[in-house]
């Protein structure tokens, strides 16, 4: 083996992980020189736990990546590593994004929970938590804007890391709870929470404002959502979770979809009055449609609200609440005839399908009491609200009626603005 030129014991040492390289390293000093190779050892924090920086899961800088390695390995080694990776990485989006575009969400994120915290929350719960849930709380402890279980005020309340939506006087905004509360929902719930008893059923997530609960089932994994455990609940459709049960890793698949949909711009921060927060309504296709009209563009999206009162007492209702986004656009970007420099909105006509069946076909003055006046280039106009459906998938699509100029002075003849079909479906994840 001494007699092996240094660049053939490279190629064998790189063909190995890394427990053969430190390894292989005690063979001799030739051997250990080629096994100390820190670029070597950046490979492998990278490849092991998705490191890229020489610094120690408390974020310490330290002295080489093969240090580094260590650290990492003697923080996580009773964990698969792939679940540590995963967990790294999705939580590594997560931060990332609300750094970029909410911080103050991102300010809202604790530290992670060491070994010996979350050894005691399982103790005093009676049961374990899922290999997947320990992880990602080694990362980060939920989010510190609770107090009491809810958030006191209208701020903090807009700043659940998980989003939400409004429609008419309906908000709900989801919060990642922290290991403390969900101990305090777990052993002393919420009077309509009502946990089985004997379950090993936790809360992990709640809403702000209307309830919203998300479940983690400890015993196999699977998440639920729903307003209350006497209510009927319903499984996130979570892919390839049939194939994984011993991971139970739903929470984990859940986190990393939700990370998905935000780096790739489905859903983005919303402002009203003041009060910025993570909108629900998805805003890139298939999910959000657009249609542009004479200029006007009118982009629509929708969704499922599962914990709705009347989701419990009829199995056979499903509640949509659906975003329209409309604009008037720079008109020399438009390749029409007709040049408008503003309109404004007189009538709706919807037609709302289930299972591709004509339900509803609906024709009214304005948009919930309104008559928005679009200027070109100008603010987009949102509105939200909600339809019913006997079946868990539709649609609603029509058309508005606008008037060139103002209502109170026409500029010319109305004209009608399509709106796309917009998908009312009950999706594979739910936030």
């Amino acid at each position: 083996m001494e007699e092996l030129p240094g660049s053939i014991v490279r190629i064998i040492v790189v063909k190995t992980d890394a427990k053969v390289t430190a390894t292989l390293g005690c063979v001799s000093k030739q051997w250990r020189c080629v096994a100390s190779d820190d670029l070597l050892w950046s490979r492998f924090c990278s490849q092991d736990f998705a490191v890229s920086t020489a610094v120690d899961p408390l974020g310490n800088p330290c002295s080489s990546f093969k240090e580094t390695y260590e650290k990492w390995y003697a923080a996580f080694d009773m964990y698969p590593s792939s679940i540590v990776k995963r967990a790294k990485q999705c939580w590594d989006t997560i931060k990332n994004w609300t750094s970029i575009h909410f911080p103050e969400v991102a300010d809202t994120l604790a530290p992670g929970a060491n070994e010996e915290q979350i050894n005691k929350v399982e103790e005093d719960l009676g049961f374990q938590l899922p290999v997947p849930m320990r992880v990602l709380y080694r990362f980060c402890n939920g989010q510190n804007t609770l107090k009491h279980h809810f958030p006191q005020n209208e701020q903090l309340a807009s700043l659940g890391l998980l989003g939400g939506y409004e429609f008419y006087e309906y908000k709900a905004n989801v919060h990642l709870l922290p290991l403390q509360y969900i101990l305090q929902l777990t052993k002393h719930p919420v009077p309509y929470l009502k946990l089985p008893i004997g379950s090993e059923y936790v809360v992990v997530a709640v809403s702000s404002y209307r309830p919203k609960f998300f479940y983690l089932n400890c015993s196999d994994g699977q998440l639920y959502v729903g307003n209350g455990m006497e209510q009927k609940q319903l499984v996130l459709r979570v892919p390839n979770l049939l194939d994984n049960m011993d991971q139970k890793d739903a929470m984990l698949l859940w986190l990393e979809e939700y990370g998905r949909m935000l780096q790739d711009g489905m859903f983005s921060v919303h402002k009203d009055d003041n009060i910025r927060s993570i909108s629900l309504f998805p805003e890139k296709e298939p999910l959000c449609t657009k249609a542009v009209t004479d200029g006007v563009q009118v982009c629509g999206s929708a969704v499922f609200v599962p914990e709705y009162e009347d989701f419990r007492r009829n199995e056979d209702k499903y509640m949509f609440s659906y975003s329209v986004r409309m604009r008037l656009l720079h008109q020399e970007k438009i390749s029409q005839k007709r040049i408008l420099s503003s309109c404004q909105l007189s009538r709706r006509h919807w037609i709302i399908r289930a299972n591709n069946n004509v339900i509803d076909d609906v024709a009214g003055e304005g948009v919930i009491g309104k008559y928005p006046l679009l200027q070109e280039g100008g603010d987009e106009f949102v509105y939200e609200s909600c339809s019913y459906l006997p079946t868990s998938s539709g649609s609603i699509e029509g058309y508005f009626t606008f008037v060139p100029g103002r209502l109170s002075k026409p500029d010319g003849p109305e004209f009608t603005v399509r709106v796309a079909p917009i998908p009312l479906q009950i999706p594979q994840y739910i936030f």
